[in-house]
């Protein structure tokens, strides 16, 4: 495991003694911005399920082909990205803007070490921009004003929630409720893109998803549900989804056939694309 800015003493301003979601998927994917805490997640999770950096990678390419679609396939000029984490290859302003260079992203992430590493990185040109709201309060995200200046709200919105949703730990309002905010907000003809954290309710692979939700719950990142095929529909209410509907992230759309057998932990991580009539 590699992660060499974990050796160098953290800034003041970053809390080293808890773990940061954006760390830890830091950490999976084999980065280097991210501390003893956030591998001391992976490597709880990986004795419950040795490849569960899968987790983080299927994500990622669901991430990439989701919004190559969007850019190329729907018209979709401006993109709403919430929770983007640290930078990696790829990021959703270079995918969306290699194929439409007038492409606008607005990145949204309130985590301390996305604002102190990611956001210089992320702003890169003068058509992506980054907001510092919090994504679990749709009506403090649609209502900021960097949101508001550089995303149009008349026109149609791609909005991504990519390995966000199931770490939010509140009751009130729910994921559901959450969800139902920003589609009510989006105009007609927009999309909304979402990955999530999955239990198949199959024999062979429920078992892996219960245990891999409750080493993430007891770590010291403390979230990450892992829910139904049905509670995930609930997300999509209001949209058409986009053939083939709610799938396993590595079934949506790849690159090519997939030629090995899949590991178990992708069973575990689902997603969809859905259009707002």
């Amino acid at each position: 495991m590699r992660g060499p800015s974990s050796d160098a003493p953290a800034p003041a301003y970053i809390d080293t003694s808890k773990a940061s979601i954006a760390r830890v998927y830091d950490a999976f994917l084999d980065g280097k911005d991210n501390y003893e805490i956030d591998r001391e997640v992976l490597r709880r999770v990986r004795r419950v399920a040795p490849e569960a950096s899968t987790l983080a990678v299927d994500n990622r390419q669901f991430l990439i082909r989701a919004t190559r679609f969007l850019a190329a396939r729907t018209g979709i000029t401006q993109f709403l990205d919430c929770g983007s984490g640290l930078p990696t290859a790829e990021n959703t302003h270079q995918v969306a803007q290699r194929i439409n260079p007038e492409a606008r992203v607005v990145y949204v992430d309130n985590d301390p070490v996305v604002l102190a590493h990611g956001r210089a990185l992320l702003e890169e040109n003068d058509r992506t921009h980054f907001s510092a709201a919090d994504i679990f309060n749709p009506r403090e995200t649609l209502e900021d004003p960097v949101v508001r200046e550089h995303i149009d709200f008349s026109e149609p919105v791609a909005l991504l929630q990519m390995g966000t949703l199931h770490h939010y730990n509140g009751e009130s309002p729910t994921v559901r409720e959450i969800m139902a905010e920003y589609i009510e907000a989006l105009p007609s003809g927009s999309y909304v893109g979402i990955s999530h954290f999955f239990d198949p309710e199959t024999e062979e692979h429920s078992a892996i998803a219960r245990r891999m939700e409750e080493t993430f719950l007891h770590s010291p990142m403390g979230s990450g549900r892992f829910r139904t095929r049905r509670e995930l529909e609930e997300l999509f209410e209001g949209l058409e989804l986009v053939p083939p509907g709610l799938v396993i992230c590595a079934d949506w759309w790849p690159d090519g056939p997939n030629l090995t057998p899949l590991d178990a932990v992708s069973y575990c991580i689902a997603g969809a694309v859905g259009r707002k009539p």
